[in-house]
Order: C-alpha cells, then structure tokens, then sequence
C-alpha cells in the first residue's frame, strides 16, 4: 500500500502523484481561456522539448559537465533513459507538427516549428527505440493519410505514397543488409534493423508482460483491482522467468511491465485499465467533435473566408492530434509513463477538453442568494482561506521538502562510497534513513548495496558490523508491511551471511540469513538468485551437502547459466569430491563462466595440490591475459612452463616479469641461468 499511495523515487508512479496529474488537467482547463493562451504554452513546451533533445545532442560529445556524455550510441536526455525520453520527444515533435499547419501562423512561427518537428525527430531515431520509431512512422502516415483524404490535397498524396515507399525500402534494407559487415560494426544500425522476435531484449518484453499476467489471474482481487500502482515488481517476482537471470550483471527486476496497457492491467486491474483505456476513446471521441463547437462560434459571422479557414485549422487541429495519440499509443505499447511525457500527455488531453463542444452554462444571471451567501460569509471564506494555505504549506514541506532532503543526503552517501570515505556515507546513509520519508524502501535498500561492495575482500570491523546490524533493523521493518516483497528479505539474509561468515559456524546469523532467504524463496520459488543465498547460508554452516542440493536447483532452474555450476563445482571441491568439482567447474566455463582473478588463484591451487600442472599452466595464461600487467602471474607461469618442459616459454615469462617490475630482476636471472640460459 505504501508504494500504491506515494510511488517510488526513481518513477513517482505512485496514487499521489496522479492526483496531481488530475489536478493540473482541471487548472488547466480552467484558467486556459482563449486560444491564444494554449498556443503560448504549446510553444514554451515544444521550446523545452527542443533545449533537452539538444542536451541529448551533446551527449554524442565528450564534454564532462554534460551528465550522460561520451560519444554514447542512444541519447536519453535529461529525462531517465532512452525509452523514455524518446516518448517524451514524440508527443513534442507531433504537437510542433499540428501547430505547423496553422493558418495563423507568422512566418516565425512556422519556422520554429519546422525546426522543431526535424529536431525532435532527429532525437527520436537517435535514441534507437524501436517501439517509439515505430510509433512516429505510423503517427506520421495517418497523418498524412488523414490529411490526404480530410482536406484532399495533391502535396499530402504524394508525401503519403513517398513515405509509404521509404517504410518498404528500410524494411528491404533491413532484411537484406542485417548480416552485412556494414551494419554489424554499426551498434546503432544493428538494433535498428534487428526486427527479429528472439532478440534477447525482446524476449525479456515477453516475459515481463507474461509474468504481469499470470500475477494479474492469481486472483478475483488483481482481476478486479490489480497489484496496486508500483507494485509491478511484486507479481513479477512470483511469476518469474528463470531464463531471465544470464549471470553476474543480469537484469532480473522489473519494476514496470514495459507496456503500459499491461501495467495498468497488472497494477489496477480491470477497473483501471477500462478507465486507462476511456482515456484515449475520450480523446478521439472529443477530436470528432471539435468542428461542431467551432461551428456553432462562427455561424455568427457571415465572412465566408474566414468559415473555411477556421474549418480547416479545425480538421489539422483533429488530425494532428489523432495521429499524435496513436503514436503515443504505440510508444507505450512498448515501455511506461513518466512525469515528464504525463506532463505534456496531460496538457494536450486538457487542450482537447477545451476544443469540445460545451454545453451553455452561462452563469451571468447568478440566484440572487448566491451574492448575499459570499458578503455575508466573507469572514468565514477568509478564515478557511487562511486555513488552507497553512495545512498546503504544511502538506508540502512534508511531501516534497523532507523527501528532497533525504534522497539528496542519500546522493551524499553514495558519493562519498565512491570516494572510499566509509565514515562520511555511514553518516549520510543513516541520516537519509532517519527522515523516514517516501524513499526509505529504495535508500534502505541502496545502503545495503552500499554495505556488501564495501565488506567484499575487506575484514569485518566493529564499526562496519555495527553498520550492517543496524541497517539489518531498517530493512526488517520494511518486510514487516510487505508480505510479498521477496527483495527485502534477500537483503536481510545477504547481510546477515557477511556477518554469519565472520563470526563462524555456529553464529546466530547464519540461521537468521538461511530463514530471510528461505522466506524469499517462498515468494519467488524460480528466482535463481536466492538459491545462491540459501547455499551461502548452508556453506556458513559447513553443510556442504545442502549448499550442493541448492547450487543444484538453481542450475536446473536455467541450465545455460554457467554461474550456478562454478558455484556447484567449487562447493563439490570443499565438500571432498574433487574430481566431481573439477568436472562441474569445467562444464561453468563451457558455458560461459569467465572466472575472475580470485576464481582463478583459486583453481591454480587445486590442481597444484592435485600436481596437474598442464592445467595450472593453462590457467596461468588465462590469470596472464586477464590481468598481463601484474609481474607476480609472470613469473609464476614461468615456473608452470619449467614445470611441464617449456624452457623457451619460462625464460620469455621470467623477462616480461623484469619489463614489468625490475625488482624482479635479480630472481628472474638466476632462474633464468639455472636453466643453461644466458640472461
């Protein structure tokens, strides 16, 4: 319920948020008088939309103070990622298209909007986003369809049989040209004309909006009403596809269903997606019906010329905005909304309001009592005034000051981890979290990120454990109101494991960690990760035979992933079955598993003990190629290679050590010359 009523900091998604959507589509519709008041706000709004697609420009560039920069193949923008800026840019490059077609227009104007229909069309494909590409090609041939067929023009027939050549041209190209050199060492043309449903991305579409569907049936309840706003993750997670978890890196938390119809389904069920939806059959409803309002003000002039005129503007305002709502449609078929493209999506639904036929509510002749009502209660109108404006100070700095505070003092935190100043991100972190605004689930949870990067490799001091227990209390009360929320309960079981592998076998936090992961895994029963953890926790414990049967599940669970067998191998090893490891460990790397550095030294070790130095000397090349700077990995291969005969191979080894280190180099020569050789 948390998340449903205030949203989350990164998307804001939450039922708060939208009554302020609601909110600002009924000022708009009631201080936006005449036309000229919408036209200026259009246009300070397609001139925004031009200043971030040229933000997104510089991002092509390697300027550091612009956020997002180094020659990047797809722009975002200031607004998120590339999706959403794209949406962002479609509903601004078709609303410049609309204006374009003014009557009206000064030859300034045209020209702005000209240029910003080619620029915001310009970020749209240099984002790359298929599904917004998609959504302004088709935008774009209903609109020259509809003007074509509406106002019967020469120019738009001829534009429409043009685009309708280019689509089958790039589709040709596509087709033909995708396997060529030329796209392939293309990252930009190679996702553009990849139309291919297998596509890794497009898959993990599917699978999101499978699992948002399957938790949608789980009952009469998310048929009726759904999951609640932001809380896509949850039925996600219950329903999760094993498939999608390729490995360290692998994203397998989805917190939006990646189409909005589907969020809304999943999210707020039937009644809020039949609504969702009456959205857009309202819009075109009220676009078919501009022309009679328009009418009814100018059977009051008998200038013909200007009747036509106004008629016609009149179907380019229709047309322009039908083909600027199914763009939008299509765009959102494949990715969600944000405030930013709400912002702009609801200021064009508040414009159409205002071109629908209105019935007359002339209010000039007012009931008499009506007066006598507001003189007579002029005090009490002034007290509930006063009244208002101190509980909408008061709701505001508790909704929007103290949450700013704590997520910029959270900002604080996780700059001063990257600078490895632990003292100052444990205060920040703490003092973000003791705001306890709306954020707390996302803060509380990125100082637990925060807290196993920094424990990695490095002992556990009182002072860090002290940290990890406290924050260990934090995410426990966030369990506490979400029963169906396997995240939390990973993060407790995962900081409980560091703790649990410090303070030994028998430490009370091995068994906190394996109940939290276990009660996860009840929540999420294919989710691979928590298979690790529940491992971890039993290889705490020295239960090797347990740690083996849960490595086991999660291989099972998505048998490409070579991760769950190094796991499985390495484990085999310590339980004493090494030959069974070694086997397992290479079926990892066959499957992808790139072991790193630690991995590696690991290995080595096994077959030094085991003397099967053929092997020790392939790892060693590997160690080499992995890290070819490091002088110490020289010349222990150098030894391997004298191990299994390779003089030659040693004495190469020992002197790219010394190249390296020359503090080397008094070893390196008499290993060198032990071996006959002159140094």
């Amino acid at each position: 319920f948390y998340e449903s009523f205030w949203g989350t900091l990164e998307r804001m998604g939450g039922l708060f948020t939208f009554w302020h959507y609601f909110a600002y589509f009924v000022i708009l519709t009631s201080v936006m008088r005449t036309e000229k008041d919408w036209f200026r706000l259009f246009e300070l709004a397609i001139f925004v939309g031009v200043l971030s697609a040229f933000y997104g420009f510089l991002q092509k560039t390697d300027w550091s103070w612009i956020v997002g920069s180094g020659d990047r193949v797809r722009i975002f923008g200031t607004i998120g990622n590339a999706a959403l800026f794209a949406g962002y840019q479609v509903v601004n490059m078709f609303l410049a298209t609309t204006l374009y077609f003014r009557s009206q227009n000064s030859y300034r104007q045209k020209n702005f909007f000209a240029i910003a229909v080619a620029i915001s069309f310009i970020a749209v494909m240099m984002t790359a986003v298929r599904g917004s590409i998609l959504g302004v090609g088709v935008g774009l041939l209903v609109f020259v369809f509809l003007y074509a067929g509406t106002l019967n023009s020469k120019m738009a027939k001829k534009a429409l049989i043009s685009l309708i050549i280019f689509a089958a041209l790039f589709v040709g190209f596509a087709q033909t040209m995708r396997d060529s050199g030329f796209v392939k060492n293309s990252g930009y043309l190679s996702r553009l004309t990849d139309f291919s449903l297998k596509t890794f991305t497009v898959q993990t579409r599917f699978w999101a909006w499978q699992a948002g569907i399957d938790g949608w049936n789980d009952s009469v309840k998310t048929i009726l009403v759904g999951w609640g706003p932001e809380n896509f993750n949850v039925p996600f997670s219950v329903h999760f596809n094993p498939k999608f978890y390729k490995g360290p890196g692998a994203e397998t938390l989805f917190d939006r269903a990646h189409n909005m119809f589907v969020e809304v389904l999943v999210t707020m069920g039937l009644a809020g997606f039949i609504a969702y939806v009456s959205i857009f059959a309202a819009a075109f409803w009220s676009l078919r019906k501009i022309n009679k309002n328009k009418d009814n003000e100018m059977s009051q002039t008998n200038n013909k010329a200007q009747i036509l005129n106004t008629q016609k503007e009149n179907q380019v305002l229709r047309i322009g905005l039908t083909a600027l709502l199914i763009a939008y449609m299509i765009h959102n078929a494949f990715i969600f909304d944000t405030s930013a493209n709400f912002i702009v999506f609801f200021t064009v639904l508040g414009f159409i309001s205002w071109l629908t036929p209105k019935r007359d509510t002339d209010n000039t002749n007012q009931h008499p009592n009506t007066v006598n009502i507001r003189r007579s209660g002029g005090a009490l109108f002034k007290l509930v005034g006063v009244a208002m404006f101190v509980f909408v100070a008061i709701l505001a700095y508790q909704t929007n000051i103290i949450p700013t505070k704590a997520n910029f003092t959270a900002t604080r935190g996780i700059i001063a981890g990257w600078n490895n100043d632990f003292n100052r991100a444990s205060e920040k972190f703490r003092e973000a979290i003791n705001y306890n605004s709306f954020g707390k689930y996302e803060i509380r949870h990125r100082y637990a990120q925060y807290l196993f990067e920094y424990s990695a490799g490095r002992e556990i001091t009182p002072a860090l454990q002290g940290e990890i227990d406290w924050n260990i209390g934090k995410v426990e009360e966030l369990i506490e109101d979400r029963p169906m929320d396997y995240l939390p309960r990973l993060y407790v079981s995962r900081m409980n494991i560091i703790l649990g592998k410090k303070e030994g076998v028998d430490s009370s936090y091995n068994d906190e960690a394996l109940k939290y992961a276990l009660e996860a895994l009840d929540i999420s029963p294919t989710f691979v990760r928590t298979y690790y953890e529940v491992a971890q926790a039993y290889l705490n414990q020295e239960k090797y035979e347990k740690a083996i049967e849960y490595f086991q599940k999660a291989a099972e669970l998505n048998p490409d992933v070579g991760q769950s067998y190094w796991y499985l191998g390495i484990t085999e090893i310590q339980s004493g079955d090494t030959n069974k490891g070694l086997q397992t460990i290479k079926l990892a790397m066959e499957k992808g598993y790139g072991p790193d550095e630690s991995d590696l030294a690991r290995l080595i070790n096994i077959y030094v003990s085991l003397k099967d130095f053929k092997q020790v000397v392939a790892l060693y090349e590997r160690l080499v190629a992995v890290a070819p700077h490091n002088a110490q990995y020289r010349a222990s291969l150098a030894t391997a290679y004298l191990r299994v005969g390779r003089i030659d191979d040693a004495v190469a080894q020992a002197r790219e050590a010394v190249k390296i280190d020359p503090s080397f180099e008094a070893e390196a020569r008499a290993f060198v010359n032990s071996l006959g050789r002159i140094w």
